[in-house]
């Protein structure tokens, strides 16, 4: 038995507990007094009411993976070159000024790199046999250890769609082999005079086959080339995308050309840095290029005045110099070695006077009676 003197003891103890525990549990419950200051709400903080919500930050314009890994390794020497527009004899003027064949059109560049970047067709009558006569040197500069790059331009996605405005008459008997060879409801929609060509181009057409092997754009090194121009929405549609969904029409394995290839901004169309970029197209340009990493844009689409020149510190290249006779203009082409680009110009020959660029994009809608370049 506890002596009672300790009971009582124990007893005043216990209740002295109880009563600190229901303290604690009242200063819990109330939270102005359970709370710590540096836990209070913000807007206790006159600072923190007032201040406004901050903007998101814009969003990097950035390539994807796909598109990266189309970079090319920089040759030691690159050719580009403009539009040819159905004139061998004067295509064959610009390579040899490049260096890259002899006076017979023979591949003498060794490992020399051409680009030539689209338009190969209309306004002349050599269509088929620049066509033939490329695909062959491309043979003959790989076999050298060289390469040959031709990419499409409007005028080749032109005549996939059997549109043939442009052509010469002079350069339909070379198709006419293709006569009857596709489908009648293929090429129903053109006279009877232009459906043996009609054959060659239309998509899953030997000719059209040809152009599928022809990239929308090419990344080599530092450079990206393009027949009109690259923008930032191309590139957040995916150019290698847009470049495999182009080839697939071209063979007839889909059965219309992506959306992105179309309009009067596509790749293959817009003006905005071909005719007269001011700081808005400049810094467009700036934004495609930071997202490939690259240098420099090489582009034809838009005949120059005075010939090849450069825009936007030299962020890109403008070498449509109207070489083709339709157009009367030089013969000019961009090197690139290194760190730099530099125009190679053939002596001035009598008559060769290219015309005014032409200016707006506006004026190229596909649909609109200014497709003419």
């Amino acid at each position: 038995m506890s002596h009672p003197g300790y009971r009582r003891l124990r007893v005043a103890l216990h209740l002295a507990l109880l009563a600190v525990g229901s303290s604690f549990v009242s200063g819990c419950d109330d939270p102005a007094k359970g709370m710590p200051p540096a836990a209070a709400p913000a807007a206790s903080s006159p600072a923190a009411s007032s201040a406004a919500p901050r903007p998101a930050p814009a969003s990097v314009l950035t390539a994807s993976e796909e598109d990266l890994a189309t970079r090319q390794a920089a040759p030691e020497r690159l050719v580009a070159i403009g539009d040819l527009h159905g004139d061998l004899a004067r295509t064959k003027l610009a390579l040899k000024l490049a260096g890259a064949v002899d006076d017979g059109g023979a591949w003498i560049g060794g490992k020399l790199w051409i680009v030539q970047v689209g338009d190969q067709l209309d306004r002349g009558d050599d269509d088929r046999a620049i066509l033939d006569y490329l695909g062959r040197l491309r043979g003959e500069a790989e076999a050298a250890g060289g390469k040959v790059i031709f990419t499409l331009g409007n005028h080749e996605v032109m005549n996939a769609e059997l549109d043939f405005r442009y052509i010469t008459p002079g350069s339909l008997p070379p198709f006419a082999e293709f006569e009857g060879a596709a489908p009648a409801g293929a090429v129903a929609k053109v006279p009877p005079e232009l459906q043996a060509r009609a054959a060659a181009f239309v998509p899953g057409g030997p000719y059209a086959k040809k152009l599928a092997e022809q990239p929308v754009y090419a990344f080599v090194g530092d450079t990206l080339f393009v027949h009109a121009g690259i923008l930032p929405k191309h590139v957040k549609a995916g150019l290698a995308k847009t470049d495999r969904e182009t080839r697939e029409w071209l063979r007839g394995e889909r059965p219309s050309p992506p959306a992105a290839l179309q309009g009067e901004d596509g790749p293959l169309w817009t003006r905005l840095y071909g005719a007269a970029p001011g700081p808005a197209e400049c810094k467009m340009l700036g934004e495609v290029l930071t997202a490939f990493r690259a240098k420099r844009m090489v582009i034809g689409h838009t005949v120059q005045r005075g010939g090849a020149r450069s825009a936007c510190d030299e962020r890109v290249w403008r070498i449509d110099v109207g070489l083709a006779k339709h157009y009367g203009g030089p013969v000019e082409v961009l090197e690139i070695v290194g760190e730099k680009a530099v125009v190679l110009r053939e002596s001035a020959t009598p008559g060769d006077t290219p015309p005014a660029t032409t200016q707006g994009a506006a004026k190229n809608h596909p649909q609109g009676a200014a497709k003419n370049q």
